[in-house]
């Protein structure tokens, strides 16, 4: 296996690390997509395990940073975000065909990147499976009654609130905030139904990281209706983990996941070959 920097795309302006295993033409491309603005290597150098564990099974990879993260510059054209989040990906996907000889690809994405995932996944037709780590989701019926039920009855809970002082809150209410509006939860349900008939297989984790908004394995179902039961889709709610799977366990238990579902869907015949 061989692991090699590259400078590329329409700008010379992207730069990714490809990992390029002997691989069969039709092999299945991986590619990991930033994190919020954590450069190519990962939170805690997870997508560097992942991809050199997915290299050593035949996959050829490559995590890169899109433009003007990490250490890409900017292409100098004139798009929107979403635009140049496609043509960044388009780009990606253009090398690995171009040094492994790849025509299909699933992308990986955890939070905004899980997030950048589905707009090119929506799109695209290169792109035939998707795990999405910790990515859209929405506060149901069920998230409240999970969420709140227990603490309406919490005593201490209700003491610290009384106690707390107002000064702390109005301050807290008052911090600025960065923060993007996620999509429709419609939109979504409707885009998921779009990729599954497209024929795309799923992977969707989710991490106890997110907490404030995703509590149970039901949820997946509460937020995205009858699509989540297609056999195409897999489900993970991985309570005890936190978003950026800062554990070394955490990392090679999620890691295992990925490769398991990988092996399922796209599997390797023989060294070196996928099907």
């Amino acid at each position: 296996m061989t692991e090699q920097a590259f400078r590329f795309g329409r700008a010379r302006h992207l730069i990714g690390i490809a990992g390029l295993p002997d691989a069969s033409p039709d092999a299945i491309g991986v590619i990991v997509l930033n994190s919020g603005m954590v450069h190519h290597v990962g939170p805690f150098r997870l997508a560097v395990d992942m991809t050199r564990r997915l290299n050593a099974l035949g996959y050829p990879t490559l995590r890169f940073d899109f433009s003007t993260i990490g250490d890409s510059g900017a292409s100098g054209e004139s798009q929107t975000r979403l635009q140049q989040i496609c043509a960044d990906a388009d780009d990606a996907m253009e090398l690995l065909r171009q040094h492994a000889g790849c025509r299909r690809f699933v992308l990986v994405g955890l939070c905004s990147g899980a997030q950048n995932a589905h707009t090119v996944a929506c799109v695209d037709d290169k792109v035939a499976g998707a795990v999405f780590m910790d990515g859209y989701a929405y506060r149901t019926i069920g998230f409240k009654i999970r969420h709140y039920l227990p603490r309406l009855f919490d005593p201490l809970r209700w003491w610290r609130r009384l106690t707390r002082g107002r000064a702390a809150t109005e301050r807290s209410s008052s911090e600025p905030v960065f923060s993007t509006v996620p999509s429709p939860q419609a939109v979504v349900r409707a885009d998921f139904a779009g990729m599954l008939k497209r024929g795309m297989k799923l992977c969707l984790i989710y991490s106890g990281g997110i907490n404030t908004y995703f509590n149970h394995p039901r949820q997946f179902r509460e937020c995205f209706g009858s699509v989540m039961a297609d056999p195409a889709v897999s489900t993970r709610y991985l309570k005890e983990m936190d978003h950026t799977f800062a554990l070394v366990d955490d990392r090679k238990r999620l890691i295992d996941h990925i490769e398991a579902w990988l092996r399922r869907n796209f599997p390797v015949t023989h060294a070196g070959t996928s099907s």
